[in-house]
C-alpha cells in the first residue's frame, strides 16, 4: 500500500508544474466553471495515458525521429498560439453573469487533449520519467503490479486535475469583471508564449 501511495504522489508531482495545461485550466475554470476546467485536465490526462501506453509497448524510436519531433513542435506551436489568441480575443467580451456554460464541454476536453498530445515536452517527459519508472518497476515487480502502479500514477494525475478545477472555479466568487478580463489576457499571453517557444524549437530542429 505504501508503494501504491508513493506512485500516486509521483503522479501528483508530475502534474503539478505550471505549464500550458494548468494555465488553460485556470482560465476555463474562472470563465466557465468547474466542469470546463476539469475536462481540460481530463483531455490532458487521456493524452498522458496514451503516451504511457506508447512507452509501455516500446514505440519510442518512432517518436524520437527528427521528422516527428519537428512535426510535434510545429503542431504544438499552432495549438497553443490558436488557443491563446482565442482566449485573448474573447477576454474583452467577458461578463461574470454570462460566461458560465457558454462553451461546449466537448471543446474544453479536446482543447486539453490536443494541447497535451501535441506537446513534445510531454513526450520527452513521459519517455524520461515514466520510462525510467517502468524500467525500475519491471525489474522489481510482476506485470499485474506494473499495471497497478501505473494506475496509481494516473490516479495522482486525476487528483491534481480535480484540485486545479476546484481552485480555479472557486476563484470566480472573488472576481470582478475587470479582474476576470486581466486573468484571461494573462492566460492567453502565457499560452502564446509557450507556442512561440515551441515554434522556436521546431525551427532549431529543422536548422540543426
Amino acid at each position: 500500500m505504501n508503494v501504491f501511495i508513493s506512485y500516486i504522489l509521483l503522479g501528483l508531482s508530475l502534474a503539478a508544474p505550471i505549464g500550458p495545461i494548468n494555465a488553460a485550466q485556470i482560465d476555463r475554470g474562472i470563465r466557465n466553471g468547474f466542469m470546463h476546467s476539469w475536462l481540460i485536465g481530463v483531455g490532458a490526462v487521456l493524452a498522458d495515458g496514451l503516451y504511457m501506453l506508447v512507452v509501455y509497448i516500446g514505440v519510442v524510436k518512432f517518436l524520437e525521429t527528427e521528422f516527428m519531433q519537428t512535426f510535434l513542435w510545429l503542431f504544438g506551436c499552432f495549438v497553443l498560439i490558436y488557443t491563446g489568441a482565442e482566449t485573448m480575443m474573447s477576454a474583452g467580451k467577458l461578463e461574470l453573469s454570462n460566461t458560465r456554460g457558454k462553451e461546449p464541454l466537448s471543446k474544453s476536453f479536446f482543447t486539453g487533449f490536443f494541447m497535451s498530445i501535441s506537446n513534445p515536452l510531454t513526450i520527452l517527459f513521459w519517455l524520461g520519467i515514466y520510462g525510467s519508472v517502468l524500467a525500475k518497476t519491471a525489474a522489481t515487480y510482476e506485470t499485474t503490479q506494473l499495471v497497478l502502479y501505473s494506475s496509481a500514477i494516473f490516479i495522482g494525475l486525476l487528483i491534481w486535475d480535480i484540485a486545479m478545477a476546484g481552485v480555479a472555479s472557486s476563484f470566480r466568487k472573488y472576481l470582478t469583471t475587470h479582474l476576470l478580463v486581466i486573468i484571461s489576457l494573462l492566460s492567453g499571453v502565457s499560452l502564446i508564449g509557450f507556442g512561440i517557444y515551441f515554434g522556436y524549437q521546431a525551427f532549431t530542429t529543422i536548422l540543426g
